[in-house]
């Protein structure tokens, strides 16, 4: 008999483990390659393939785990030990989806494209937000941290799904592909900063309410009743600062150990990987999400990835996160939706109309009034709008994050699960119907732009 893994209350064979594994693992690497045909993004297939197996749709994992019951183990033991794996799973997915997007980001074409993408990044962060907000307030107006986490998920865009749309239309090269990549980044910091301050505000509302709730946070050991009314500025400038500093120290320590490890790839990568969990860690003590540390992380050793010329390193990375970690994010994200509540709660329905509306609404016209400011055809507007429509990797990280604390209820947080499926799957075709439909021309934007891109053969292609 194999070694057992010991939990306080429960026995779990290594064997029961392994074929529970293997079982996800083949669902991973199976069912996308099903649908591939279809160019549905394998995001989406796992997403809907995790709302199937799980506790809410067809059961089918209660039905592996009394299947296993010839090994001696209640299917109760099995159940919940397989949830608690692609849990944890997927929380390291997380880490490395937001890892990956930070070292995706190149800041050094800013000044290139200045006007247009400080419009893009004002215009599509605040209006897609202010509309979030009176989404939730519409029907939740007294809960501050909702209010909040849902503007953030509305603010953010798509890094995941802009990126290759950009590239596969031979845009990367030209000022309005470099505006969108730009703005996009800058705008899932602010994000990724709202999401911060809601999660903490949050945790302190918990602490007021039940004294045995804690995290790693330092703030949820300090009264509340400290900071009065200054709660949130006070926590967001610690934000920036922790973002500034991080992002400067993971920088200068990467580019060192360069020096010091020279041209060893693994030990590269293994060093890396400490110095963002250092990070996410850190940023943890001071109340700030792993989504943030991790994102910053990412950021800093951005330019370190790059300067090295080294696609290698990259793709390591990519194939840790893409290949291995992520895919179990959506599964976990998919298994915690009870997609039923869709056909039984009618205040779901109207939660999930105004959700769709006002998003795609923000999106389109924030985008569209951002680029003419900058100069940009109409047409262009519209596919510039567009493409910050689709929400997929970040906001549903996000929301199961939120869904965990308790600050988005079943029927918000199955809003932002359809939210994403009808906004990833049709936008890009829609963006390259309407440039070859209206033949627009990039090409006298400007062709010295050479920005950072994934290498042709990145896995994400295939997950996104």
């Amino acid at each position: 008999m194999l070694a057992q893994i010991q939990t306080s209350d429960a026995l779990l064979t290594t064997e029961a483990f392994l074929i529970v594994f293997i079982c996800f693992w083949a669902i991973i690497a199976l069912v996308p390659l099903l649908f591939r045909r279809f160019k549905i993004p394998a995001v989406i297939v796992l997403l809907v393939t995790g709302m199937i197996i799980g506790p809410n749709g067809l059961g089918l994992l209660n039905i592996l785990a009394k299947n296993l019951s010839f090994l001696g183990i209640e299917p109760e033991v099995v159940r919940s030990h397989s949830l608690t794996m692609v849990n944890s799973l997927g929380s390291l997915g997380l880490v490395f989806l937001m890892t990956l997007a930070g070292l995706e980001a190149d800041f050094k074409l800013i000044n290139s494209v200045r006007k247009p993408t400080i419009y893009l990044s004002v215009l599509t962060f605040l209006m897609p937000a202010i509309a979030g907000f009176l989404v939730y307030y519409y029907f939740v107006p007294d809960d501050l941290p909702g209010l909040l986490l849902y503007a953030s998920l509305f603010a953010s865009h798509s890094v995941g799904i802009v990126f290759p749309v950009i590239r596969e239309l031979k845009l990367a090269q030209t000022r309005f592909g470099a505006s969108v990549l730009i703005s996009t980044v800058i705008t899932d910091i602010g994000s990724i900063i709202l999401l911060a301050v809601s999660v903490q505000l949050k945790r302190m509302e918990s602490m007021s309410d039940t004294a045995t709730v804690r995290s790693l946070s330092l703030f949820d050991y300090i009264n509340p009743a400290v900071f009065g009314n200054w709660f949130v500025p006070v926590f967001l400038l610690i934000a920036v600062i922790y973002m500034a500093l991080s992002c400067y120290c993971v920088n200068r320590i990467g580019k060192k150990s360069i020096g010091f490890i020279g041209n060893d790839e693994d030990a590269l990568v293994t060093f890396f990987l400490f110095i963002i969990m250092l990070t996410v860690l850190a940023g943890e003590f001071l109340g700030i999400n792993l989504v943030v540390g991790a994102f910053i992380a990412g950021l800093g050793l951005s330019r370190v990835v790059q300067s090295m010329g080294k696609a290698a390193i990259f793709n390591k990375l990519e194939g840790i996160g893409y290949s291995l970690l992520v895919p179990f994010l959506f599964i976990s994200i998919g298994m915690k939706t009870d997609f039923k509540l869709l056909f039984t709660s009618s205040g779901n329905l109207s939660i999930i109309l105004l959700t769709v509306i006002g998003l795609v609404t923000s999106k389109v016209f924030s985008g569209f009034i951002a680029m003419k400011l900058a100069g940009f055809s109409a047409g262009k507007g519209l596919c510039a709008g567009l493409m910050t429509v689709p929400q997929l990797s970040a906001t549903l990280a996000a929301a199961a994050i939120g869904k965990d604390m308790g600050m988005l209820s079943d029927n918000f947080f199955n809003a932002i699960i359809v939210l994403s499926i009808v906004t990833t799957l049709p936008i890009p075709n829609l963006v390259r119907f309407i440039i070859e439909k209206f033949k627009l021309d990039f090409s006298d934007t400007g062709s010295d732009i050479t920005p950072y891109v994934v290498p042709e053969h990145s896995d994400q292609d295939e997950l996104i």
